[in-house]
């Protein structure tokens, strides 16, 4: 098993730290045991496309880890407070701009995009966590880590501010970037606060600004209504759930330079400078046609968008797998449906292979060495779009319906395409009929208009908005009386 570590630029064998260290554990604990942590989204907004590619391949990498025979402890957080909408401890609290957006209280929203996200997961079959920890239930752990940093003479208070953390009494800061922040040219350093010590000092515990009327705050020694900054809530629960070392922490590419670079000198200097982290993992950014996703360009996706399009939540997991998680991958609606019609074939080999199979037949020798392409692929820094190569190359060979089945079923569990529990009826899905209450509301304002055009004879409006519906990945289909509405077919 290998794995590219941000830490050391370089691809490793992976080891837990118990087998490379384990006089250092107690006896009989199992050599196989990872303890991985992974950084969870901040619930303030709807989760999407770009959260499902980097959670999808988390589970990729638990999924092969637990087929390599090691026993995965699998924590990640729910950032329900403290994580302002710059990193550099700037503007407002997400779950508070959250809140006033929504017109809820900032613990209703917290609460119902946290619930977004597990259906999210669920639709993409993510395999839960071991454990799913909130920051608003862990508020005592991460006070006592700053109040251990305060009396290690580590940090400083700006008033009204906060308190924070003085980098210049770490030589190795930003040493998982390769890039350390405080000699940076001054024009490309961080933003600034007024009173910082250095550029890339950083808050561990924000106090309320006079007028702010923050909802989410707790008394502290140091002000009576203040809120833990970000970066030390993933310390605090991931220490206090794994314990002070990780074999694994897992991350966007985005968090290198600045959260989890915050991580690292927090967590070593609160545990006696013990390795933070063995293996640091980041995930590459997902673009949609070409650009950032963002909602004011109309290249925002939910897992729901993509359901109404008319798409399968497999055929999107698929299309993730065709990219490396390190590489940066371009989405676009034709790729989508590309991976759909790819989705579609292997579903329909695999209930074949499935029907004609025998349960007591041997797997055959050239069955056996497609295995291994597999899994020294999946294993080798988990190298998904290689491994697809060789699901692609079992269908077209020649080997018998009881090889066929036995290896889709052996590579679709670190695959997580769901294989296992398809039948015949999920080749059918996406052409029942639909009503109108499946539509979304603009679809259903647009249903009306197509109607009230249809009664008027206003043929050309009608196949307009027709044309309209087709775009959006749905088919009308006129009959007497009538107007049938079905997904539009991609396969």
């Amino acid at each position: 098993m290998k794995l590219y570590n941000t830490l050391s630029k370089k691809v490793e064998e992976f080891k837990t730290l118990r087998e490379t260290n384990s006089e250092n554990f107690p006896v009989g604990e199992n050599p196989k045991q990872v303890n991985m942590y992974a950084c969870g989204v901040t619930v303030y907004d709807y989760t999407h496309i770009g959260h499902l590619r980097k959670y999808v391949m988390d589970d990729v990498l638990v999924r092969v880890l637990r087929n390599a025979g090691y026993d995965v402890k699998h924590v990640q957080n729910i950032t329900d407070v403290g994580h302002l909408v710059s990193d550099d401890d700037e503007g407002e609290d997400k779950m508070e701009k959250g809140a006033r957006k929504y017109g809820q209280s900032a613990w209703e929203v917290a609460k119902k995009f946290e619930d977004y996200f597990f259906y999210s997961m669920d639709k993409m079959g993510v395999l839960r966590p071991t454990l799913s920890c909130r920051a608003t239930e862990h508020i005592q752990s991460q006070l006592d880590m700053v109040l251990d940093l305060e009396k290690k003479g580590y940090t400083y208070i700006i008033e009204d501010d906060g308190v924070y953390f003085d980098t210049s009494k770490l030589a190795e800061y930003g040493q998982l970037s390769g890039h350390d922040p405080r000699h940076a040219p001054r024009e490309s350093r961080m933003g600034e606060i007024a009173n910082k010590r250095n550029p890339s000092d950083f808050a561990l515990w924000k106090f309320e600004k006079a007028g702010e009327n923050r909802q989410m705050v707790w008394p502290s020694p140091w002000h009576p209504r203040s809120f833990p900054g970000w970066h030390v809530e993933c310390s605090a629960m991931s220490i206090e759930h794994l314990g002070p070392q990780l074999d694994i922490h897992t991350g966007g590419i985005d968090h290198i330079a600045v959260h989890h670079a915050n991580e690292i000198a927090q967590s070593e200097t609160y545990t006696g400078k013990k390795p933070f982290a063995r293996f640091w993992v980041h995930h590459n950014f997902l673009r949609v046609d070409g650009e950032k996703m963002s909602k004011s360009l109309g290249n925002f996706f939910t897992i729901d968008d993509i359901l109404q399009k008319g798409f399968e939540p497999a055929a999107l997991r698929l299309l993730f797998l065709t990219s490396h998680y390190r590489s940066e991958q371009n989405f676009t609606l034709q790729s989508l449906e590309a991976n759909q019609i790819a989705w579609r074939k292997l579903l329909q080999a695999y209930l074949l292979v499935k029907k004609n199979h025998h349960l007591d037949a041997e797997i055959s020798q050239e069955a056996e060495q497609l295995a291994k392409q597999f899994f020294a692929f999946v294993e080798n820094d988990l190298n998904t779009p290689e491994a697809l190569t060789v699901v692609w190359k079992v269908l077209k060979s020649n080997l018998s319906d009881s090889d066929k089945y036995h290896l889709l079923l052996e590579f679709d569990r670190v695959l997580g395409l769901g294989l296992v529990s398809m039948d015949e009826s999920d080749l059918t899905k996406g052409n029942e009929d639909l009503e109108i209450k499946d539509l979304s509301v603009d679809l259903q304002k647009l249903f009306a208009e197509r109607e009230i055009a249809r009664r008027n004879k206003d043929f050309v409006t009608a196949d307009r908005l027709r044309a309209e519906f087709e775009q959006a990945g749905y088919q009308l289909v006129d009959q007497a009386g009538t107007v049938v509405i079905k997904r539009k077919a991609t396969h």
